[in-house]
């Protein structure tokens, strides 16, 4: 009898992984990851399993060596299915299923917080993705050049390393390098001079019709290389076509608006970042990377370190949001002694600070206040850390939380930063406050919000509301 009450069971269950598109292919490993559970559980029925009880199994697996990220959220999948359709706990709808499948996501080898490695030699993993959408043949090509001339791609990252540009400017400086040198035939770029510069700039306009932004960005990679890897610096480029840079002013959201996307975020830990995107001017990744050591409670602020243009800054910490960071903390107090007790702990440390201070990867302060579910192996040392979770998480519940709240508007994370500067400027901040907040080098950059607050024509009449009414 008892058998064949499992048998239903599991008869029910593959019927339900139907439901939710599992692939048949698949469904051996979800019935795998569910029987892998209730063994880790023997003698406790599903029916008195808890939320805790979950909470506690996902933490250990994300302990678990060798685990794959896309392993690890089938697991959760799996899970998901047997407690909401099977044996439906009370607990099981409100479970943060997607916090653990979006805080899972292992952050890539390229990634712009572990791709500075001072261990390897400059031009080694070039040509990965930077942030940019870069197809698989990009980054093979970029890859092929930097091994026809590594002297050049070495000296270049040597340059920037020394002025302490940030590692997206690396990868993007790299890339229009190989590109450049393509483009002219893999010719060696100490033989190409203005001119070779001139028509590539042209090229990137009238053939490939880049954006303003882009044919920049190129013109001051390879300025920069000339400048200071070959020690060559160009001339006058002479009369090249230039993109015209559009003028857009920033999306900014209505008080009302923010309201209700915060409130469509329906996963505690996303709304929680996403709030602080809104209530401290943060961008995404200053968020994602903040620090236990970074919020200060008894003075009510956060320390934004190293952002862009290396500079750190002070933004206030909102008084609202005090319980729930106060929250997190102790929940990352909490995964960090269980993974000390497990014999891991460490996070990544910038630079040399790993070197410094050799025990400064497990102290609490330098824990991420938004954690990775699950550890992850250094490829290259093989330490096994757990990072920050991955940006894609926030950015995804941010744009699906507009679609829910009906704005019409083009929703994103930098729209909350937006919003912020707009919003204080109109409850009457100067603008050095706004700027020193936002963390603008320059005061002309924060003007733009002056702009959509005094948009020209907003207080004009227009001439059809002096007619009269107009009966059809």
């Amino acid at each position: 009898m008892q058998q064949e009450s499992i048998d239903r069971f599991w008869d029910n269950y593959i019927s339900k992984t139907k439901s939710y598109n599992v692939p048949d292919k698949s469904v051996r490993w979800y019935v795998k990851h569910v029987e892998r559970y209730i063994h880790a559980h023997p003698g406790l029925r599903l029916a008195r399993h808890t939320a805790q009880t979950l909470s506690d199994y996902l933490d250990d697996l994300g302990r678990t060596k060798g685990i794959a990220d896309w392993q690890f959220k089938q697991a959760v999948e799996a899970l998901r299915i047997v407690f909401v359709e099977l044996v439906r706990a009370p607990w099981a709808e409100a479970f943060p299923w997607g916090d653990w499948t979006d805080s899972a996501t292992a952050l890539p080898n390229d990634h712009a917080t572990l791709a500075r490695d001072y261990s390897r030699q400059p031009a080694e993993g070039l040509g990965m993705n930077s942030g940019t959408s870069l197809s698989t043949s990009e980054i093979s090509f970029i890859k092929s050049v930097s091994v026809a001339y590594p002297e050049h791609f070495n000296k270049l990252i040597s340059a920037i390393r020394v002025r302490h540009y940030s590692i997206r400017t690396e990868q993007a400086y790299t890339a229009w390098l190989a590109r450049f040198i393509g483009f002219h035939g893999m010719t060696d770029p100490m033989r190409l001079g203005d001119a070779a510069v001139a028509a590539f700039l042209e090229y990137l306009v009238v053939q490939r019709g880049v954006a303003a932004s882009t044919q920049n960005q190129a013109l001051n990679a390879l300025v920069f290389f000339y400048t200071h890897t070959l020690e060559q610096p160009l001339g006058n480029l002479g009369a090249i076509v230039r993109s015209k840079k559009p003028r857009r002013l920033p999306v900014v959201l209505s008080r009302d608006e923010v309201h209700r996307l915060l409130l469509a975020i329906d996963n505690p830990a996303q709304r929680l970042m996403a709030t602080l995107l809104y209530g401290c001017g943060m961008r995404l990744m200053e968020c994602i990377r903040l620090r236990v050591y970074d919020i200060d409670f008894a003075y009510q602020q956060i320390m934004i370190r190293d952002a862009k243009g290396g500079k750190d800054r002070v933004v206030p910490l909102p008084q609202r949001l005090t319980a729930p960071l106060r929250g997190q903390l102790e929940r990352v107090k909490t995964i960090l002694s269980k993974d000390i007790a497990a014999g891991y702990g460490e996070v990544f440390l910038p630079d040399a600070l790993a070197r410094k201070y050799p025990n400064a990867a497990k102290e609490f302060g330098w824990q991420y206040v938004f954690p990775s579910a699950q550890l992850s192996a250094d490829p290259r040392s093989g330490k096994i850390r757990r990072h920050h979770v991955h940006e894609n998480g926030l950015q995804k519940h941010i744009k699906q939380a507009g679609r829910n709240a009906r704005i019409v508007k083009r929703v994103n994370c930098h729209c909350l930063r937006h919003s912020f500067a707009t919003h204080l400027l109109e409850s009457g901040y100067d603008i050095r406050t706004v700027q020193a907040l936002l963390g603008h080098a320059d005061v002309s950059t924060t003007m733009i919000y002056t702009h959509v607050l005094n948009k020209p024509g907003v207080s004009v009449l227009s001439p059809l509301d002096r007619l009269p009414a107009l009966h059809e």
